[in-house]
């Protein structure tokens, strides 16, 4: 098994940037798919990015292209995504999200959640 606990949400403007942190502890965090998923009140949890194994390979969301970028430091068994340019839209739950062969969108493919981090942008 591997815990996740993200952190780095908060409040800030439309047009700011954040910097959201995932830190995994239990078995080998290079074994594991790394994914971030996001979920607004009353909406359903949606995927946000992920990242391969090695980070050699990643993915994103439509709507977060070329504004966010997932990257993954297996030394020190973390997983970052960095937030430019948000928008209010962008407000949600930020969850990271851990699978040992699941690579995709659908938040049902990953077994392993953090508890996620609050994300809110004022316009």
């Amino acid at each position: 098994q591997v815990q996740l606990v993200e952190s780095g949400g908060g409040l800030v403007q439309a047009g700011d940037s954040l910097r959201l942190s995932c830190a995994a502890s239990g078995r080998a965090f290079s074994n594991y798919v790394m994914g971030w998923f996001r979920q607004a009140p009353g909406k359903e949890r949606e995927f946000v990015a992920a990242i391969s194994l090695t980070g050699s390979s990643t993915s994103y969301a439509d709507f977060v292209k070329g504004r966010f970028t997932i990257s993954r430091g297996n030394a020190r068994n973390t997983v970052n995504l960095q937030m430019n340019s948000l928008k209010p839209e962008d407000t949600a739950v930020y969850y990271c999200a851990a699978d040992v062969r699941y690579s995709g969108s659908r938040p049902s493919g990953y077994d392993y959640w953090g508890q996620g981090t609050q994300v809110t942008v004022s316009s």
